[in-house]
C-alpha cells in the first residue's frame, strides 16, 4: 500500500511545491496583489501612430524603434504616470495612457518632425486670409499683434507666444533662398523636387488656419512652406530648414538667477552649433520659426550672435509654459513621419463596467460547466470542479506574477480568452473520464481502470493540447492589438491545463479509487458499468467471457479484481 500512495504523494507535493512558489512570488515582491488590468478594464487611452514612408514601404525596424524610445522620452518627460509605449507589427507604435486623461495621450501622439527655418514674410492674422499680402520678400509690418519678437531678450531667441499652439509661422528672413516647396498634408512623391518660394507664396496668401485641423503638415527640409501657429491665429511664409531637430542635444527650462524668470536653455549638436553661430550672427534682429510637424511652436527674435551652447530663449514664460517648449525642442524629432492610425478612449467608469461584465460572463460560464459536471459525473464532477478550482488560483499568481514582471495587462479579450479555456480545460476530463468507463465497461474494477484509462487517456491529451497551444502561438505571432491578449491567455491556460490534469486530478483519481464509497454505481457517475464490472465471468455467455478474458488482455490481478 505504501509503494501504491508514493506516486500520487509526489504528484501532489511537486503540485504544492508549484502553488507555494507562485504565492510567494506574489506576496514576497512587488507591491500589488492583483493583476494589472488593461486600458479596456480600467479605463484609458490608445493612441496608434502608424510610420508613414515616401515609398510607401515599412519603416527601417532601427528607425522605428528609435522613434518608440523619443516617444516613451516624450512620455515621461510630459509626467504621465504608467503610460506604456511599444511597437506593434513593422509600422505601429502604440501609446497606452491609463485614466481619463485621454486629451494628454491624444496630444503625445502629436508625433513631430522639429525644423528651424528662417521667416520669410509674417505674421499676419490666417482666419480669413488677407486679402492683399506683401511680395514674398518684404518684411511683415511693424506692430503686427501676432509677431513673436521680444526685443529686450538677452542673447539668444525670445518667444512672443510661448502657450501658442502648433499651427503657426515664423518672421521673415530677407536671406533666405530663394527655392523650396509648399507644405502639404501628404507625404511627398519620391523624389519630387522641392517647390519655389513663389509657390509657397500663392499658397501663403490663400492660407486659412483651422485650430481643430490636428493633422501633420509633411514637408520636405528643402521646402518653403506657408505654416500656421498652433491656435490658428496667425500664418508665416518660411524658408528652407537651417537645421534638423534631430541635431538638438538637449533642452531644458530653468530660471534666471538674476530676475527669477522662466527661461529655455537650448543645446546643439557639434555640426549644428556651428551652423547656428554663423546663422545667427548673419541674421542678428530677424526671427526664426521652431516648426513641430510643420507648425510653428515659437518663432523668437534673435538678439545677438550665439557662438556657444546653451541658446538662451527667453520671453513671457511660466514653468508650465517653459517646460512644455522644452518638452517640444527635445523630444520633438523622429526619424520617421506618423499619422495617427486610431485613438480610443475609454472612461474609468465604462472600464469597471467591462470588467464587471467580463466577470459575470466567465461566472456563468463556470457554472453551466459545473452543474454540466454533477448532473452526468456525479462524484467525478466534483474531481473536475476541485481540479478547475485549482487551475484558477493557478491561473490567478501567474496573472499577478507575469504583470510585474513582463508588464502582461489582463484585457477584455484575455477574459475571453480564458472563458473559452474553460472548454479545453473540460476537453481534458471527459476525455479521461469517459476512457474510464470504457475500461471498466471491458470489466475492470475501478481501481484497477484508473493507471490503465490515465495511460491511453494521456496521449489524447496531450495532443488536443498541443493543438490548441499551437493554434493560440500562430494567432499571437499573427495577430495584432487586443487579439494578442486573447491569444496569450488561451495559451496559457492550455498549459497550465496540463499541469493541473497531470499532477492533481490524476493522483487524485487514483487515491480515490481505493474507497469503496466512490465506487458506489450510485454516486461514482459510473452508473450501470461498474455494475457490469461486477458480474463474474461464469454468468456472463460464453462469447463474452471469451472477449473479456482474451480480447483485452487483461492481467491475472485484474481478473481477480473484477
Amino acid at each position: 500500500m505504501a509503494q501504491r500512495t508514493l506516486p500520487a504523494r509526489r504528484y501532489f507535493g511537486v503540485f504544492l511545491l508549484v502553488v507555494a512558489v507562485l504565492y510567494g512570488l506574489v506576496f514576497l515582491t512587488g507591491d500589488t496583489r492583483t493583476p494589472q488590468l488593461g486600458l479596456d478594464l480600467r479605463g484609458g487611452t490608445t493612441v496608434t501612430l502608424t510610420a508613414a514612408t515616401p515609398d510607401g514601404q515599412a519603416p527601417d525596424p532601427t528607425e522605428l524603434e528609435l522613434a518608440r524610445q523619443i516617444i516613451e522620452q516624450r512620455v515621461n518627460g510630459l509626467g504621465v504616470a504608467e503610460a506604456e509605449v511599444v511597437t506593434e507589427g513593422d509600422s505601429n507604435i502604440v501609446i497606452s495612457v491609463p485614466g481619463d486623461d485621454g486629451e494628454q495621450a491624444r496630444e503625445l501622439g502629436q508625433t513631430a518632425q522639429l525644423r528651424f527655418r528662417p521667416v520669410v514674410q509674417g505674421p499676419e492674422p490666417a482666419a480669413p486670409a488677407a486679402a492683399e499680402t506683401p511680395a514674398p520678400g518684404e518684411p511683415a509690418a511693424p506692430g503686427d499683434p501676432a509677431a513673436p519678437s521680444d526685443p529686450a531678450a538677452p542673447t539668444g531667441a525670445a518667444p512672443t507666444d510661448p502657450t501658442a499652439p502648433t499651427d503657426g509661422a515664423a518672421p521673415s528672413d530677407p536671406a533666405a533662398p530663394s527655392d523650396g516647396a509648399v507644405a502639404d498634408p501628404s507625404l511627398p512623391e519620391p523624389g519630387a523636387p522641392p517647390v519655389t518660394q513663389e509657390a509657397a507664396a500663392a499658397e501663403y496668401a490663400t492660407l486659412t488656419c483651422d485650430p481643430e485641423d490636428t493633422t501633420p503638415e509633411i514637408d520636405l527640409p528643402e521646402s518653403f512652406v506657408a505654416a500656421c501657429t498652433e491656435d490658428g491665429s496667425a500664418k508665416y511664409l518660411l524658408g528652407p530648414a537651417i537645421i534638423e531637430g534631430t541635431q538638438v542635444a538637449d533642452a531644458s527650462a530653468g530660471t534666471q538667477q538674476a530676475t527669477g524668470e522662466w527661461v529655455v536653455l537650448l543645446d546643439f549638436e557639434s555640426d549644428a552649433e556651428s551652423t547656428w553661430a554663423a546663422y545667427t550672427a548673419a541674421n542678428v534682429g530677424n526671427n526664426v520659426a521652431f516648426t513641430l510637424d510643420g507648425r510653428v511652436i515659437s518663432a523668437p527674435t534673435i538678439q545677438g550672435a550665439i557662438t556657444s551652447n546653451p541658446t538662451t530663449i527667453t520671453g513671457s514664460f511660466d514653468q508650465e509654459s517653459a517646460e512644455e517648449l522644452a518638452n517640444q525642442l527635445r523630444y520633438g524629432a523622429l526619424p520617421l513621419t506618423f499619422t495617427q492610425a486610431t485613438a480610443q478612449s475609454i472612461s474609468t467608469e465604462l472600464g469597471a463596467e467591462q470588467l464587471e461584465a467580463g466577470l459575470i460572463a466567465g461566472a456563468i460560464g463556470i457554472a453551466l460547466v459545473f452543474v454540466y459536471a454533477l448532473l452526468y459525473y456525479r462524484l467525478l464532477g466534483l474531481v473536475m470542479i476541485a481540479s478547475l478550482l485549482l487551475s484558477a488560483v493557478v491561473v490567478y499568481a501567474v496573472l499577478v506574477v507575469l504583470g510585474r514582471q513582463i508588464g502582461f495587462t489582463l484585457s477584455l479579450a484575455g477574459i475571453a480568452g480564458f472563458i473559452v479555456s474553460l472548454g479545453i480545460t473540460a476537453d481534458s476530463f471527459v476525455v479521461y473520464f469517459e476512457r474510464l468507463k470504457d475500461e471498466i465497461r471491458e470489466g475492470r474494477t475501478l481501481r484497477s481502470a484508473v493507471p490503465r484509462a490515465w495511460v491511453r487517456a494521456r496521449r489524447t491529451i496531450l495532443s488536443a493540447d498541443a493543438v490548441s497551444f499551437l493554434a493560440a502561438a500562430i494567432l499571437y505571432v499573427l495577430a495584432i492589438g487586443d487579439v494578442k491578449g486573447f491569444a496569450f491567455t488561451l495559451g496559457m491556460s492550455t498549459v497550465l491545463d496540463l499541469v493541473v490534469v497531470f499532477l492533481f486530478t490524476h493522483p487524485l483519481m487514483a487515491v480515490l479509487a481505493r474507497y469503496k464509497v466512490f465506487g458506489s454505481s450510485r454516486f461514482s457517475g459510473l452508473g450501470r458499468h461498474l455494475d457490469r464490472a461486477r458480474v463474474t465471468p461464469e454468468r456472463r455467455p460464453s462469447a463474452d467471457r471469451e472477449l473479456v478474458g482474451a480480447g483485452t488482455g487483461r492481467t491475472a490481478q485484474d481478473r481477480s479484481d473484477a
